[in-house]
């Protein structure tokens, strides 16, 4: 009874100390061909930035730039995309929940930014959306503990973990299914001091709702999937992890659009793209 209520109590401290710190909305974009990261002040302006927002030696830089004039960017600076599998009991069905958090990989290329097209491959089939809740790492983070893993995070965004789910079925790996360049959209904003442990995730395919959940449902939450991670990967500041989705999803079909909400948090939104130069295979 006296450990329960040690544990509440440190819940309760979390909670009230993320409720007390400012959240800032950062956003990576680019304007005149050139990158560049900022503070989001208002739906009107970005004030610029010398480099990435988790570095000591970032500062405004003075300059102002109207969001209209912006190619949203997606908000990291990822050596490395990991993501968590089967990761809501919605999502699993009636399969029994893993002893430990299952783990694949995407890559830098898979990311893209809100509003990005979503390629849909000539030869896909069965592509899917996957609404989940993102974090971007902020410090190294080397085998440390769950309690250590609030003070790794630099922030928190929506996400789309793209599926191929016929090429998930033919291959070895996910490699093409899951890391295919685009299939990682990220939100418009990368949101600091907010309390992921609490958090409403909702994904919209053509503006309807079709998954909605809550971070309290993961049967792995985040604290545990970067403490797991950090046991045998080195997370450097700016990479990247997708932690799951819920429910069960759909396939898209080039021309539709699916939006990922947290909640009080941001969006990304994106519109899913015909190849070039021909239909897909499952037009054919």
């Amino acid at each position: 009874m006296k450990r329960m209520l040690l544990v509440v109590a440190a819940l309760a401290l979390a909670t009230n100390a993320f409720a007390q710190a400012k959240q800032v909305k950062y956003v990576k974009f680019e304007a005149h061909n050139t990158a560049a990261w900022g503070i989001l002040e208002n739906e009107t302006t970005i004030q610029e930035l010398s480099g990435a927002p988790w570095l000591s030696t970032t500062k405004p830089t003075g300059r102002r730039t109207r969001v209209p004039d912006v190619k949203f960017l997606a908000p990291a600076e990822a050596k490395k995309v990991i993501a968590a599998g089967l990761n809501y009991k919605s999502h699993i069905g009636q399969a029994s929940p893993a002893k430990y958090v299952g783990l694949f990989a995407k890559f830098p290329t898979s990311l893209s930014g809100h509003e990005a097209d979503i390629p849909y491959p000539a030869d896909a089939t069965s592509l899917h959306y996957e609404a989940e809740i993102c974090i971007v790492m902020g410090k190294r983070a080397q085998n440390i503990t769950e309690a250590q893993v609030k003070d790794h995070i630099f922030g928190i965004t929506a996400c789309n973990d793209v599926s191929e789910r016929a090429w998930q079925k033919q291959d070895l790996q996910w490699f093409r299914a899951k890391a295919h360049d685009g299939f990682g959209p990220m939100g418009r904003e990368l949101v600091t001091n907010v309390d992921y442990r609490n958090l409403k995730l909702i994904g919209r395919h053509n503006g309807k709702v079709v998954q909605e959940t809550t971070a309290d449902l993961l049967i792995f939450n985040i604290d545990n999937i970067v403490s797991y991670t950090s046991r045998y990967i080195t997370l450097e500041p700016g990479d990247v992890i997708f932690t799951g989705t819920p429910g069960t999803t759909q396939a898209m079909k080039p021309g539709d659009t699916f939006e990922v909400e947290v909640v009080g948090v941001t969006k990304v939104s994106n519109k899913v793209a015909a190849p070039k130069g021909g239909t897909t295979s499952a037009q054919q």
